[in-house]
């Protein structure tokens, strides 16, 4: 299992950032794909047509996510959090993803760049 931490800078305060992660209108305008959200503890979610599933641990609210990925039968959680903070150029976002499997982890830190990552500082500098 490997673990993943990046900061990444996106041009929107975190209340709207926080909001776009957590609305199922929102996600679809940023993701541009079909999006399952219950954006509560416990609730559950799938992103990009599926790709990304799993559930909330933690919502507070406009400052961190902290989320459970699903990777098959594995024993011990993937588990994500993002911080927000405010920034004097929108959102500090920052990532930790643990206990990632070996096997995906070069394609989820790929995702995290260039996929997640970069659709979302995209839509805010639009």
């Amino acid at each position: 299992m490997k673990n993943f931490k990046k900061y990444y800078i996106v041009a929107a305060p975190p209340e709207d950032i926080y909001k776009a992660l957590t609305t199922e209108i929102t996600i679809r305008l940023w993701t541009g794909d079909a999006v399952e959200i219950e954006p509560r503890e416990g609730g559950e979610f799938s992103m990009w047509d599926g790709a990304i599933t799993g559930k909330f641990i933690q919502l507070d609210p406009h400052k961190k996510i902290v989320q459970q990925w699903y990777f098959g039968e594995q024993e011990e959680a993937s588990i994500v959090t993002i911080k927000l903070h405010e920034d004097r150029r929108g959102t500090s976002f920052e990532v930790q993803h643990t206990n990632i499997p070996d096997e995906a982890y070069e394609d989820i830190v790929e995702g995290w760049n260039d996929t997640y990552m970069a659709s979302l500082i995209e839509f805010y500098e639009e």
